[in-house]
């Protein structure tokens, strides 16, 4: 995926919870907040989109294999297995997994209620 201005739906991701907490009764002023942490696979040729934002939803991301495109900020960078990349209230992007292996993820962020 090339296009920068052209960005897919979401297609080719699953998700798996493995495990939240209530942030209400952990920190004062935390009420109906949520800290989740997800397992998310991306296929490949699978997009993570559209363009999405993280403010009030931060969060940090650990690539457990293959190689995931963060597209921000008009630039593209691939991460692989270890440390990925930062979700604070300055991020807007979408991933890709332009690889040939199923890209997975560990997210943990902090999500208000639904």
């Amino acid at each position: 995926m090339s296009d920068e201005g052209t960005v897919p739906e979401t297609e080719g991701v699953s998700q798996e919870l493995l495990g939240e907490v209530d942030l209400g009764p952990e920190i004062e002023g935390m009420a109906g907040r949520r800290l989740r942490m997800r397992m998310v696979t991306i296929e490949p040729g699978g997009v993570f989109g559209p363009v999405h934002g993280h403010k009030g939803r931060p969060g940090i991301v650990y690539v457990l294999q293959g190689t995931i495109t963060d597209h921000r900020d008009g630039a593209a960078r691939d991460y692989g297995p270890g440390v990925g990349w930062p979700e604070d209230r300055n991020t807007t992007h979408w991933l890709e997994n332009r690889g040939t292996v199923p890209a997975v993820e560990i997210s943990v962020d902090i999500v208000t209620e639904t």
